[in-house]
């Protein structure tokens, strides 16, 4: 399975932030869960560009046609912050077994509450709107915000809509 980043450079990320992994933590197979979760998670909104390679192509990075504020991205590019969100899953991952590969049915979530006369409403971060993730998918806004410029605007415009030829 591909994965983002390298050991190394996931351990140079660790050490950066002054985290560090478990005893016993395999860097490799945490930077493979680390990078299915960010694909999983945030290629939904890459759809204004599509893998470089095709679909044969592993992972979400690079991609072909991406432009962000207007410039195009190259083909050949993995965004570093990419990278760093798939570190940061990774070691979510190690200190929470389960964080990256967990899920939530949102048509599950008990949203409402009634016994005799107490009434309670529960409301989660989706109802606010502010994860940038795919619904269901366990979100952190440190990652959000590493992969939020990288993402494509929810709002058509005008090059979007008319293809010259």
């Amino acid at each position: 399975m591909a994965a983002y980043g390298t050991d190394d450079g996931l351990t140079a990320w660790l050490t950066a932030q002054g985290l560090a992994l478990p005893v016993g933590a395999v860097p490799a197979t945490l930077r493979e869960i680390g990078s299915a979760y960010v694909d999983a998670a945030y290629e939904a909104r890459l759809q204004c560009s599509h893998r470089a390679g095709g679909f044969a192509q592993e992972l979400a990075w690079p991609r072909a046609g991406h432009r962000v504020n207007g410039q195009p991205v190259p083909e050949d590019l993995i965004p570093p912050a990419w990278i760093n969100a798939s570190y940061r899953a990774a070691y979510l991952q190690a200190i929470t077994p389960g964080w990256a590969t967990g899920s939530t049915d949102p048509n599950r979530v008990t949203k409402r509450e009634k016994v005799d006369v107490i009434e309670r409403e529960f409301f989660t971060a989706a109802d606010a709107g502010g994860a940038a993730s795919a619904a269901g998918m366990p979100s952190d806004a440190i990652i959000n915000g590493m992969v939020l410029p990288w993402l494509c605007s929810s709002k058509r415009r005008a090059d979007t809509l008319f293809r010259v030829i």
